[in-house]
């Protein structure tokens, strides 16, 4: 079912029927007296629409983000992408592996997350932040914390600059929530932190595809890739900390291959060195011990361990410090 907000309907039939928004609200009160309260403000409203001939929505077709409905599918939808997240695998209720990733993209009416979903992950590798892209035939879903979010089906396609297209000048990106440890929960999303790195872990490695980046299976001494079959892996990673930002317990955030690059400024070549060496990465250690950043990124449940763990997706090593203390003069002030 697609739900329309009782404002949208409102804005919708007075840019096709130019009337005032007080000669709409009359019409849907009279509407509801005629009915004898048989019908609910939005169900008159959506009646209103229908007798001045506004079209409330379309099925489907190039959509603004703006525009976009929880519930509508096939649509398309023109975008610039800001940001690219890494892909996350997870095991399905019978056992068998997923994997989803997703990406931040804007117009100028707005922003939304694309979603990416097992074998559509391996568009991901595409998406760079200020290119272009055409998804068709999303549906549209809410993330149930109230926000949209287009999900790409198996019938649907992504296309990179696609050709002949203008996109205009793309809407502001939305400002990260600057937040304290002790009072992140649960399913925050863009949730920005500043702290000390207080621990540091060994970095992990595991063994991915070298053509399609997924995690490969190991089968009597080989590697099977899903869709390369037997295959020389290559090897991603995962760098695990301690931030404390002066609350009382520090936040175990979690930084996957990009952003493991961007923190160290190394490359995943050089990482290769501390799979074999794993007594070389004490001195990164000692060096990021006391480091002060800036990460941007959401908080999840590990439900294992029964705590919150923050997923890093994006970090400034080096934050400006004479940005930080007219921020926190700001907040001293308000």
């Amino acid at each position: 079912m697609i739900n329309i907000p009782y404002a949208d309907v409102v804005a919708k039939i007075g840019a096709q029927a130019g009337l005032s928004q007080e000669e709409i609200e009359k019409r849907v009160v009279e509407k509801v007296q005629q009915l004898s309260g048989l019908v609910s403000r939005d169900g008159a409203a959506h009646i209103v629409a229908n007798e001045l001939g506004v079209k409330v929505f379309q099925h489907g077709g190039r959509q603004k983000i703006k525009d976009l409905l929880v519930g509508q599918r096939n649509v398309d939808v023109l975008a610039k992408v800001r940001e690219v997240y890494d892909v996350r695998e997870f095991s399905r209720a019978d056992g068998s592996a997923g994997k989803v990733c997703s990406a931040l993209v804007a117009d100028e009416t707005g922003s939304t997350r694309v979603v990416l979903w097992n074998e559509q992950t391996d568009l991901a590798r595409e998406l760079k932040p200020d290119v272009v892209v055409l998804v068709r035939g999303v549906s549209v879903r809410d993330n149930q914390r109230g926000f949209k979010e287009v999900h790409l089906g198996d019938s649907g396609s992504l296309v990179v600059n696609p050709i002949g297209e203008v996109l205009g000048e793309v809407k502001a990106a939305p400002r990260p929530v600057r937040k304290q440890i002790k009072d992140l929960v649960e399913n925050d999303e863009n949730v920005e932190l500043l702290g000390t790195i207080v621990q540091i872990f060994d970095p992990k490695f595991f063994e991915v595809c070298p053509e399609c980046g997924k995690r490969v299976q190991s089968r009597e001494g080989q590697f099977w890739c899903e869709s390369h079959k037997e295959v020389r892996p290559e090897y991603s990673y995962v760098l695990t900390v301690f931030l404390d930002d002066g609350t009382p317990s520090p936040m175990r955030t979690v930084f996957f291959r990009n952003q493991t690059d961007r923190l160290l400024g190394t490359s995943s070549e050089k990482m290769q060195v501390y799979r074999d060496l794993p007594e070389r990465f004490e001195e990164v250690k000692t060096h990021l011990l006391g480091q002060i950043v800036k990460v941007l990124g959401r908080v999840k449940k590990n439900t294992f361990f029964d705590r919150l763990e923050f997923t890093v997706n994006s970090v400034v090593p080096d934050p400006d410090p004479v940005e930080e203390l007219k921020r926190l003069e700001g907040s001293q002030a308000a």
